[in-house]
Parts: C-alpha cells; structure tokens; sequence
C-alpha cells in the first residue's frame, strides 16, 4: 500500500485528505477527511484499509518522509498490525509516483474549477469519487482496463490454493 495526504480549500476552509491505496489493483482502501492535519488523519485512513483488507504479516505500507507520515502513531500503527513500514528516500519523489498520481487525477477530475461553499459538500464530492467512481467504476490500463475490485476477485480466483493439513 501507499498512503498520502492532500489538502483541499472550501469555503469554509481547508479539509485535509488522508488515503491508502492498494497499488496491486488501484484501490483506495482506506480514507480519512478532516479539518485539521493531525496524526489521526492518516492512522484512521490505515485503520480502515486495515479492516476492509486484513493483509497478511509483512505486507508493506509505504509513505513519503511528510510529517504526518513520519510521526510516531503512523509508524506504529501498521507495524502493530503485522506490517512493514517504508518511506520513500529523501528527495525522491519516485518512490510515491502512483498515489501521487492518483490525487492529481481526483483533483483535476473532480475538484478543479469547482467552488466548494461547504465542508460537507467538499466530502461528499470526496466519498463520491474515491467509494464510487475511483474504486468501482475507473477502469485502469495497467489492469487491461478492468475496475479494480474485479481485477482483484479475478486474481484471487486463479491463484493455486494452499493445501490444508498439510
């Protein structure tokens, strides 16, 4: 997974956008918007990427070296639950490319030229483009332009199953 943070302007003022994405199929697994940038932004968008996928020990969780992501409860927390932190090398913004990516599209598809008067209409253009649009409906070429649930359902079916008892 990568996970990054975003900042959007209404006219209420900013809202910051946590999210974790699985970078095997595309997915915003876990998401987090609140008023403020603090370091429950981006634990609570791990925790919900967490419970939506339960990855296995030694999954990697990786950030850029932004404060948030670099604090304590953000380094913690997905090493308690079983994975490995990683963080991309100072100066390199290769590293964290594609969830890079992945927000410059929300925010030149869905934000751009807009004018958001609330911070609730700000969130619920958010839910919209990340639970509906991004998750289950975007197509990616990387994926021989299937939606991302998809893609991985159709994996999983074709993996060779570990044999019990053995």
């Amino acid at each position: 997974w990568t996970s990054e943070i975003a900042s959007l302007w209404t006219d209420e003022g900013w809202l910051d956008l946590a999210s974790a994405l699985d970078r095997f199929n595309c997915e915003v697994v876990g998401w987090s918007l609140r008023p403020r940038l603090t370091a429950d932004l981006v634990t609570d968008a791990l925790t919900m990427a967490w419970f939506r996928r339960r990855p296995a020990p030694g999954a990697m969780q990786h950030s850029d070296r932004g404060s948030r992501s670099a604090g304590h409860a953000f380094r913690e927390q997905p090493t308690e639950s079983g994975m490995v932190c990683s963080m991309s090398r100072n100066g390199n913004c290769r590293d964290h490319a594609p969830t890079e990516s992945g927000f410059n599209s929300f925010k030149n598809a869905r934000v751009f030229g807009e004018r958001f008067s609330t911070r609730e209409a700000m969130k619920a253009t958010a839910f919209e483009s990340i639970e509906v649009f991004d998750s289950r409906m975007r197509r990616h070429s990387t994926q021989g332009y299937t939606f991302p649930p998809r893609f991985l359902q159709d994996r999983i079916k074709t993996q060779p199953h570990e044999q019990q008892g053995a």
